[in-house]
């Protein structure tokens, strides 16, 4: 478990991201594409049902030993907060609404939020456009890790101590790579989040606030369903950036694996994003893909081509705009 990592550096490239023209070839090719692009009705229901388990679950779980608690926190409630976190970034993209109702998207992730314990979903808006805008983006992609991180978690354990952790570092990197000043709808995530903490406490107990917290630090830390955080933008081969994965855990992660087709077409809902592949397969079938979660993250810790540092990254020349 003591062997280092053998990259040192991230795989610098000089090309535009593969996205942008691959999307324009393939609108050209099938304009019919361009009817996905419109709201999932289902997503506000879906995410309506998963907070209501989490309620349900806190009311079940106050009687129980801490053990089990945490069991459960990890088994089941780590699949639902994990699960509302990807609700929360198919709404980032307006998937519930549509681009022309913008603050009823906002306000449902706010609720879809509330589970997870910590507000993140006004946040987690503020850097995704610039995660597809500027993906690999030095200093721009917070989803890249920093050098930092590369250069310590280079060994198989100081990599799953990394898989651990995840949950710290996909919320502190924003603020040193890339910080943002606060807006205002951060500001009513934090107050509507510290409303509903408050409430689930003095309703039911200290309980209750372990389970969701637990089931946000397990659920996205060292389990099944985070394979695709590093399944998605990982350099398993070189020249790809970017992977699909098409196993069933899309059925409880809103199809986030189907990534290339997501970042092919942002603004198609997860719902959509099969029919993207079988309506144009020559441009998705031969790109090399994952088939299972658990052996992405297997195969980071033990592969010493594989760690942090296994991400493309290129330099944006920004606009005069900021744009």
């Amino acid at each position: 478990m003591g062997n280092s990592a053998s990259r040192s550096d991230f795989e610098w490239v000089y090309t535009d991201q593969p996205h942008t023209q691959r999307r324009k070839e393939i609108l050209a090719k099938y304009p019919a594409i361009k009817a996905l692009m419109r709201p999932d009705p289902r997503l506000k229901w879906a995410v309506l049902a998963l907070v209501l388990m989490q309620l349900l679950a806190c009311w079940l779980v106050r009687g129980l030993a801490w053990r089990w608690l945490l069991f459960w926190a990890y088994a089941f409630g780590g699949c639902v907060n994990h699960s509302l976190t990807l609700a929360i970034h198919d709404i980032s993209h307006n998937a519930a609404f549509g681009t022309g109702c913008a603050a009823r998207n906002r306000w449902l992730a706010v609720f879809a939020n509330l589970p997870v314990g910590v507000p993140y979903a006004a946040s987690f808006k503020k850097y995704h456009v610039d995660h597809h805008r500027y993906l690999g983006g030095d200093g721009l992609d917070v989803d890249v890790p920093t050098r930092l991180e590369g250069w310590f978690f280079c060994t198989p354990a100081r990599k799953l101590l990394w898989l651990v952790l995840q949950p710290f570092f996909y919320s502190l990197r924003p603020l040193c790579v890339h910080p943002k000043a606060v807006t205002r709808m951060e500001v009513l995530n934090t107050l509507v989040q510290l409303a509903a903490d408050v409430a689930i406490f003095a309703l039911w107990g200290l309980k209750p606030m372990v389970y969701l917290l637990a089931s946000s630090l397990l659920g996205l830390g060292l389990h099944p369903i985070s394979g695709h955080f590093v399944a998605e933008h990982y350099m398993f081969l070189k020249g790809h950036e970017t992977y699909s994965y098409y196993g069933p855990l899309n059925w409880i992660t809103f199809n986030v694996g189907y990534h290339v087709e997501h970042h092919d077409f942002p603004s198609i809902p997860g719902y959509s994003l099969p029919l993207v592949r079988k309506m144009a397969p020559e441009y998705y079938d031969h790109l090399p893909q994952h088939h299972s979660w658990v052996k992405v993250l297997w195969d980071f810790v033990f592969e010493d081509s594989l760690g942090p540092y296994a991400r493309v990254k290129r330099v944006y020349r920004l606009a005069k705009d900021g744009l």
